[in-house]
C-alpha cells in the first residue's frame, strides 16, 4: 500500500484514499472526503484499476466525481473574491471547491517546474512535482510551519515527468496548510554546464489558489492548480572544456594557486526549549492580556488560539512532559473540535479526553503524550 491509494474497508462498504502511512500495521485512511481516521492495514484491501475496468465505476467514486463537478462554488468563490456563476441544480456541499477556470485562461502551459494540486476527492489534494523540461531534476521537498521546516522528501525527477504524491491536504483546513518548500537543482548527464540551486517557498492565498486551476496540466494530463517553481531559470554555470582541463592538469602537478582557507561563521548557541504550563489557557483574553483584540474577526481568533496551541504542544513533545491540559472554554465548540482533530493526527499523542469535569466542565482537554 502507498499513499494516494484507493482503498475499501473490509468491515463495510465505505471508500477512502490513504493520506498517510502511520506504522508498519496502521494507515490513515481520509473516508467521505471530509475526515481522516487511522485503520490497520487488514482491515483494508487497495481497490485496483482492473476492478473498474471490468465493473465500472463503483458508487461511491460516482458520487466523488459529481461531487467535485458541482460542490461549494458559492463558497470557493467567496474566498478568492469571485463572483460565483449561477449553478445549474441545487448544489449541497460543505466545503470550499475550485472557482471555475476564465473564459479567457491560457489553456497551454510553458516550459517549467512546477508545484500542482490534484483533486483525489472532492475535499482531498495530492501535491506533486511536474518537470515540464527537457533536463532531469534533483529535487527536496519539505514544508514550513510556525517557522519550523521539516524535510519530508528527496528524489530524481526524470524529464517530462511527475513526482509521485508527496502529500495529501484537505481543502476544509486551507487556512492551516503549511508552507512548502521546494528546493531544484536541474542536471544533464554528460552536459558541460552546471547549474545554481533553485529554492521555492510558497504561501497560498484564496485569491490566488483557485484562479491557478488548468484544466489540463501536461505530463500529469488532468486538471490541477498549477504553481511555477522557476519563474527565474536555474543560471548555468557553464565551465570550458579546455580550460576544466587545464585547471585538472594544474591541480594534478601542484601548480595550482592555493585556495584560501574558508573561514566557517561562528555558529549561534541553540536557545534552550521552554516547558510550557501544566494548563495551557487558550481563551483570547489570556493569549492577549494586553488588549488590543478590535478589529480580529472569528477566523482570526481561532488562528491565533491554534498557533499557541501548536507551540505549546510542541515545547510539551520537546521537554518530555508526561500531559499537558489545555483550556479551551465551552462556548459553541468550533476550538474544541479543532483541537481534537488535530490531537487525533498526531502520532506522538498517546491519548487525550476532557479534563476534570468537576474543575473545567467540558472546557479543557488533557492530552497524555507518549
Amino acid at each position: 500500500m502507498n499513499v494516494g491509494d484507493r482503498v475499501r474497508l473490509l468491515t463495510g462498504r465505505e471508500e477512502g484514499i490513504i493520506t498517510r502511512l502511520l506504522s508498519d500495521e496502521l494507515v490513515e485512511v481520509a473516508i467521505d472526503n471530509d475526515f481522516t481516521i487511522p485503520v490497520l492495514r487488514r482491515e483494508v484491501v487497495v481497490v485496483a484499476a482492473e476492478e473498474t475496468k471490468a465493473f465500472g465505476q463503483s458508487a461511491a467514486s460516482v458520487a466523488a466525481e459529481k461531487k467535485a463537478a458541482s460542490s461549494g462554488a458559492a463558497r470557493a468563490a467567496k474566498a478568492a473574491g469571485v463572483a460565483p456563476a449561477a449553478p445549474s441544480a441545487p448544489l449541497k456541499t460543505e466545503g470550499p471547491a475550485p472557482v471555475p477556470a476564465a473564459k479567457n485562461a491560457p489553456v497551454t502551459v510553458q516550459k517549467g517546474l512546477y508545484l500542482a494540486l490534484t483533486h483525489q476527492s472532492p475535499e482531498l489534494l495530492a501535491l506533486h512535482i511536474v518537470n515540464h523540461t527537457d533536463r532531469d531534476v534533483l529535487f527536496t521537498y519539505g514544508e514550513e510551519r510556525n517557522g519550523q521546516y521539516r524535510g519530508l522528501r528527496a528524489e530524481k525527477l526524470a524529464a517530462k515527468s511527475a513526482s509521485p504524491a508527496l502529500g495529501h491536504w484537505h481543502l476544509k483546513d486551507f487556512d492551516q496548510w503549511a508552507a512548502p518548500v521546494v528546493q531544484l537543482l536541474p542536471f544533464q548527464l554528460n552536459g558541460n554546464a552546471a547549474y545554481e540551486l533553485l529554492t521555492k517557498r510558497l504561501q497560498f492565498k484564496a485569491a490566488s489558489f483557485y484562479t491557478s486551476r488548468q484544466p489540463n496540466v501536461p505530463v500529469l494530463q488532468r486538471e490541477a492548480y498549477l504553481f511555477q517553481l522557476d519563474e527565474k531559470p536555474a543560471a548555468p554555470v557553464a565551465v570550458a572544456p579546455e580550460k576544466l582541463a587545464e585547471t585538472l592538469k594544474a591541480q594534478l602537478t601542484g601548480n595550482a594557486p592555493a585556495k584560501p582557507a574558508a573561514i566557517a561563521p561562528t555558529p549561534e548557541p541553540a536557545k534552550a526549549i521552554v516547558a510550557p504550563p501544566h494548563e495551557v489557557d487558550l481563551h483570547l483574553e489570556a493569549l492577549r492580556p494586553e488588549g488590543g483584540t478590535e478589529g480580529l474577526t472569528n477566523t482570526a481568533i481561532l488562528k491565533l488560539q491554534l498557533d499557541a496551541f501548536e507551540d505549546a504542544l510542541s515545547r510539551a513533545l520537546a521537554t518530555n512532559m508526561h500531559e499537558i491540559v489545555f483550556i479551551h472554554g465551552s462556548g459553541n465548540g468550533t476550538l474544541r473540535k479543532e483541537l481534537h482533530k488535530l490531537l487525533s493526527r498526531n502520532r506522538d499523542i498517546k491519548f487525550f479526553e476532557d479534563s476534570q469535569k468537576e474543575k473545567f466542565g467540558y472546557g479543557a482537554t488533557l492530552v497524555r503524550l507518549k
